[in-house]
């Protein structure tokens, strides 16, 4: 996989440390397309905390109404921008702990933000990571935390700053839900799912 993407990262666009927060915590349960398409419209001229408190609840949920949840998405959007300025001076926290601490920043947002934004060797499991680490048997786990963990102990530190990068890649282009697409993998040979897919 390293050979393959060398330098791999989120497909959220964004341009500071809290463009990053706010789309991840906008991106759950709807696609990093999608977001993108509605932080377009605001993150240029309200790309900040106090921007984003400037332009409101209803314009935001205007700009936020094509994502799924996107009343509870405005809310805690918002209510972190207010957490960041009073407790924080407007910068992200660099510590799991302190941003789980902020509206609608669970352990997988945190740690796409630690591993994204400030460089740690963190892996935010998705539905993506939890497919392929079950599917090909690399860290199987019955919940997001079990594979998590799995993936700590069996991936090499070497490969830890980018592994959840390319198995979200992975889970979403090659080894998609409904067929995956083996014939194309790259590690079709090391994959312990048996009924794989011939063309």
């Amino acid at each position: 996989m390293r050979a393959a993407n060398p330098e791999p990262t989120t497909e959220l666009e964004y341009h500071s440390d809290f463009q990053l927060l706010i789309a991840v915590l906008l991106s759950a349960q709807t696609t990093d397309k999608a977001v993108n398409l509605a932080t377009r419209k605001f993150f240029p001229k309200h790309g900040t905390p106090k921007g984003l408190l400037a332009l409101g609840e209803a314009k935001l949920s205007d700009h936020l109404k094509t994502l799924g949840l996107y009343k509870t998405k405005t809310k805690n959007a918002l209510a972190t921008c207010t957490l960041l300025l009073e407790q924080h001076a407007g910068k992200v926290p660099q510590n799991r702990e302190a941003l789980e601490a902020l509206p609608g920043v669970g352990r997988k947002t945190a740690n796409v933000v630690l591993n994204t934004a400030f460089g740690q060797p963190t892996i935010a499991v998705d539905t993506h990571i939890f497919r392929v680490s079950n599917r090909t048997k690399i860290a199987p786990g019955k919940d997001v935390v079990a594979v998590e963990k799995g993936l700590e102990k069996f991936v090499a530190p070497e490969f830890k700053l980018n592994v959840h990068h390319w198995l979200i890649l992975h889970g979403r282009y090659i080894c998609v839900a409904r067929t995956p697409k083996c014939p194309q993998c790259g590690i079709a040979d090391l994959c312990e799912y048996r009924p794989k897919t011939k063309a």
